[in-house]
């Protein structure tokens, strides 16, 4: 198992970077980059933006003929969109700040050696580092993806099973339709609809509507901080585990029941084994494994995008809210940086998959694959 471990660990060096390479040149040829933000954050689309509103560029204020400052001639020449009316050397200013001075090819060499140190940068539009922002947002991310996750593999393993084992009786024909019409609803609907309830949206004042903890929470005693925070994210993390729950339940039922059919369970039965000893003795290592495949997709789903339009509903600023964020502002470095670490956890939890997999199913035997 050993020999297997290391391969995958050095597997995961091309993946990563092909995955980081391809999503690299595509960003970078997309239109709209960091330089043309920048532009139209300083032009403001009013006659009287100055280049003082853009922090350390320490030019003169740019305006539009209004009295405001110089008016510089317009640069039909110019690459960007929106250009028009500024100093060539005011957008040679900004491609030197965001370094897009240099060719394309030595960007992304330098993004290289950055990320084998672990040196994300900072922000183009944040004034942060990358880390700081990320350990910022994590707190949230963290508490969704987490409890959401848990919740979701505690209820619908055991409810999958038993549906499975007591299948097409009543049990199992009204949990099914309970999970339909759940999983029917759009996550982002029920949310809504949670707040209308429970948020003083309409109904009742019991939950609060925003933000992961009080803002007296540095004064409450730890017994008051667990329940603050519980207090906090019981409607988030109830959202969540609805747009989950129903095809993990199904998962385990249909499973369960494609192992339960073989021809070892009536081998078994025949000679006399309880139907738990079947079940937990030989049916559930092997109905497992397809659900344990299914983890790291899962978790990382729930972890960081899963949650961003949980985070926008109830005013959580979470990793999912942070890159959507990058994606919009075109903040390369916080797009390849929360890239470059989500997919390498990504493939580390696949690793650890396949570990898992030689626990629940000593049989399984990857070293010789």
């Amino acid at each position: 198992m050993l020999s297997y471990i290391i391969r995958r660990l050095l597997l995961i060096i091309p993946t990563l970077l092909a995955i980081i390479t391809l999503n690299f040149f595509i960003v970078q040829i997309a239109p709209g980059g960091p330089v043309d933000q920048m532009i139209a954050n300083m032009m403001g689309m009013s006659s009287n933006m100055t280049m003082e509103r853009v922090s350390g560029m320490g030019k003169q204020e740019v305006g539009q003929g209004n009295g405001n400052g110089k008016i510089y001639q317009q640069n039909n020449d110019s690459v960007y969109r929106g250009a028009r009316g500024l100093d060539p050397e005011v957008i040679e200013e900004i491609e030197q700040r965001f370094g897009f001075n240099k060719p394309l090819h030595v960007r992304y060499f330098n993004m290289l050696w950055s990320y084998l140190r672990f040196d994300f940068g900072e922000s183009l539009f944040k004034g942060k580092g990358i880390l700081t922002l990320i350990g910022e947002r994590m707190p949230v991310s963290v508490s969704l993806g987490l409890w959401s996750t848990m919740i979701i593999y505690l209820a619908s393993i055991p409810l999958g099973i038993k549906k499975a084992v007591h299948n097409n009786s009543m049990f199992d024909v009204w949990t099914s339709t309970v999970i339909i019409l759940g999983n029917a609803i759009p996550v982002f609907l029920f949310a809504i609809l949670l707040i209308i309830l429970f948020a003083g949206g309409t109904y009742f004042n019991i939950f609060p509507l925003r933000g992961l903890v009080s803002e007296n929470f540095d004064k409450l005693n730890l017994l008051q901080k667990l329940l603050d925070y519980f207090w906090h994210i019981a409607l988030p993390v109830f959202s969540m585990v609805i747009g989950g729950f129903a095809s993990l339940t199904m998962l385990t039922k249909n499973s369960f029941l494609d192992e339960i059919h073989k021809q070892y369970v009536l081998t078994a039965k025949a000679k006399g084994l309880t139907e738990k000893g079947i079940l937990f003795g030989h049916v559930f290592r092997n109905a497992m494994l397809l659900i344990i495949a299914g983890f790291p997709s899962a978790f990382i789903s729930m972890f960081f995008t899963g949650s961003l339009l949980i985070e926008v509903i109830f005013s959580l600023e979470g990793l999912g809210l942070l890159g959507f964020e990058a994606i919009m502002q075109r903040d390369y470095p916080v797009i390849f940086s929360t890239l470059y670490m989500f997919t390498l956890l990504g493939l580390v939890l696949g690793l650890v998959s396949d570990i898992t997999y030689t626990i629940v199913d000593p049989r399984i035997d990857f070293e010789h694959r």
